[in-house]
């Protein structure tokens, strides 16, 4: 804690002393760059504003003089004529009267042109010694633009201000011509003409008085604060200031200490494990270290905010450096106000994006329940199949969601901005170079839906492929094989292959199974047909309702093929039935002693065992014997 009073101390002495001996360097140089550039660009539209309106006012003032003269000039020949010449005596008079109306007119003129400026032109401020505005020039007099007449006005305060003979008392207003002038002794401080009462819509010696009353009262007020007393004063505040800081960040600590100890006794019971199901997510050791974390941070910003609080409270007390307390608590306290009131002015349009969020999301369920109908065969579309609901709901749910992204987009803030539309198309570069695989498998998937080629729980055929359709998404589709194999198959493949779909009509009309056998001239075709036909039947999964035939697809040189087919509705056990086929062909080529002979098979019949297992021969019967090849799809 030490540590921290003795920092904090050398931290506002270093400060103070910063202040008071150079507060020309206070200001950093972005902040400098920045207001720079917008007081350069204000002051060139003010400059063209009032130098619009000066050259006319000289124009005015042009014609003002020569009305003058030419009124001299009347009322001289008028006193000059003899009481009988009443005739010319009336046509000089109406003259004067012209000049007189013309002189309304122009101070009509210029009251009008003034009131138009006074809007949008900014005066050039006259600064008092405490460097605080005691009021703005906007007119020129003679070859002094407002500017030099601003600067030379407030040069000469400061001369007065230094003059430690300087008797406020004889700072007086006197009349010169058309204009008044504050003056002390044989110094003209500044001139009041009629367009400087125009401006602040007062007359020329109600204006001169009331220049001269802020002028007398600034360097009263800038004596009084620069008087020893005042400084010892300023000096025992801002002590006071870093003392009272310190306490508050003493007691912030002892604070902040006590939370800490509290939390370490009742940790047990205040601090439990975080768990989802089995799984420790935070621990109690961790939410302790948490904790600390936490605190620690917390008490960071508290200091943070107690100097960021306490300096603007010092830079106040000494005239010199308020405008640095104003400009220190602006950096945080301007971006809050600026976020305020640009959220304030968002609000409309917050207003209009939640609408139409609300909006846009009921007609999103909307058309869900309309496809979810189609999809349910409640709602009928001529055309439409069922199984096309969802994906066509998918598709207009993005387009649904495109266009209210649409709508939303101009009520976002900054969407004019150059930034937020050079990244947007720099993301959708990125995402058009980076996705194009993607984009031709999600095409394919929309052409593989609406082709119609399969659906979920199909058993299927791509390439060197086989398998049961389990998922079916816009970019892929997943086989199980009979061995439980998952196969993740991209939708752009499938569509460049052929697609064998074993169950799109096996429920209605059965799928026909089929296998080749290949027999010798020597045994009758009828006899064949009949064992296979009887396999066939034998066959459990196997229909008999088409009755199982049999096709005679070559006559080859050594041997007959005899192709089998059956219908089944169990398409999903196709390997098991092939089996229990061939296991029945066996068994009733044997029982009707038809050797199998496979692939290629020659024995001399020299009273040796036939290749019809024993069990068979032990039945009495006595059948011919034949030799059969059984050709598979792959010859083994």
């Amino acid at each position: 804690m030490k540590h921290i009073f003795t920092h904090t101390i050398l931290f506002f002495l270093l400060c103070f002393n910063t202040l008071v001996f150079s507060q020309d360097k206070i200001v950093t140089d972005s902040i400098q760059k920045s207001n720079d550039s917008i007081a350069q660009n204000n002051d060139s539209i003010n400059l063209a504003l009032l130098d619009s309106f000066n050259k006319k006012l000289q124009e005015i003032q042009i014609k003002r003089i020569a009305d003058s003269i030419k009124k001299v000039e009347l009322e001289n020949t008028l006193k000059s004529l003899k009481t009988t010449d009443n005739i010319q005596k009336q046509e000089l008079l109406k003259q004067l009267q012209e000049i007189e109306q013309s002189e309304l007119d122009r101070i009509s003129e210029k009251k009008a042109r003034i009131d138009a400026l006074r809007k949008t032109a900014k005066g050039f401020p006259v600064v008092g010694v405490l460097q605080d505005t005691l009021f703005s020039i906007y007119t020129k007099i003679g070859s002094s633009t407002p500017k030099e007449r601003a600067n030379n006005i407030s040069k000469k305060i400061e001369n007065l201000y230094n003059d430690d003979f300087l008797n406020i008392e004889e700072i007086q207003v006197t009349k010169y011509e058309n204009s008044y002038d504050i003056v002390y002794k044989e110094i003209i401080i500044m001139s009041i003409s009629e367009a400087d009462g125009i401006w602040y819509n007062h007359t020329i010696k109600d204006t001169a008085d009331r220049f001269k009353n802020t002028i007398q009262k600034a360097i009263i007020t800038a004596r009084e604060e620069n008087s020893l007393k005042k400084l010892l004063i300023r000096i025992a505040l801002t002590l006071g200031a870093i003392l009272l800081t310190w306490f508050i960040i003493k007691m912030v600590t002892r604070l902040f200490v006590r939370l800490d100890n509290i939390i370490k006794k009742n940790q047990e019971n205040w601090l439990k494990d975080l768990k989802y199901n089995d799984y420790v997510l935070v621990s109690t050791e961790q939410a302790l270290v948490l904790v600390s974390y936490i605190f620690t941070a917390l008490k960071i910003i508290v200091y943070f905010l107690l100097l960021y609080i306490t300096l603007p409270i010092i830079f106040s007390i000494f005239p010199f450096t308020r405008d640095w307390a104003d400009t220190l608590f602006g950096l945080i306290w301007n971006p809050l106000t600026n976020v305020f009131s640009s959220f304030v002015s968002f609000l409309p349009n917050l207003f209009s994006i939640a609408v139409i969020y609300v909006v846009m999301r009921y007609f999103i369920r909307f058309v869900r329940y309309i496809f979810n109908e189609i999809k349910n065969e409640k709602l009928k579309i001529n055309g439409f199949h069922p199984d096309w609901a969802m994906p066509t709901f998918g598709i207009a749910r993005v387009l649904l969601y495109a266009f209210t992204i649409v709508l939303i987009f101009p009520h976002l803030p900054g969407n004019d901005s150059r930034v937020f539309q050079g990244v947007s198309v720099f993301v959708g570069i990125l995402f058009s170079l980076g996705s194009s695989t993607a984009i031709a498998n999600m095409v394919a998937g929309l052409v593989i839906t609406y082709m119609r080629s399969f659906k979920i729980g199909d058993r299927i055929k791509v390439n060197d492929l086989k398998g049961d359709v389990i998922e079916k998404t816009l970019l892929i589709t997943r086989l199980k094989t009979v061995k439980n194999e998952i196969i993740t198959v991209p939708n752009s493949t499938i569509l460049a292959s052929n697609i064998i779909n074993y169950s799109s009509i096996a429920d209605e009309n059965g799928l026909i199974l089929h296998t080749t056998v290949t027999i010798g001239y020597d045994v009758p075709w009828k006899t064949v047909h009949e064992a296979l036909i009887e396999a066939a039947i034998r066959t459990e999964a196997l229909s008999n309702t088409p009755r199982p035939f049999v096709l005679q697809t070559s006559l080859d040189d050594n041997y007959v093929s005899y192709e089998i087919n059956a219908y089944t509705k169990i398409v999903a056990k196709q390997a098991v039935i092939y089996s229990e086929l061939h296991q029945n062909i066996q068994d009733v080529c044997n029982e009707m002693g038809i050797e199998i002979l496979s692939p290629h098979y020659r024995a001399n019949r020299d009273g040796n065992m036939t290749t019809i297992p024993k069990d068979y021969l032990d039945k009495n019967y006595k059948a011919p014997s034949f030799n059969v090849n059984i050709h598979k799809d792959k010859n083994e």
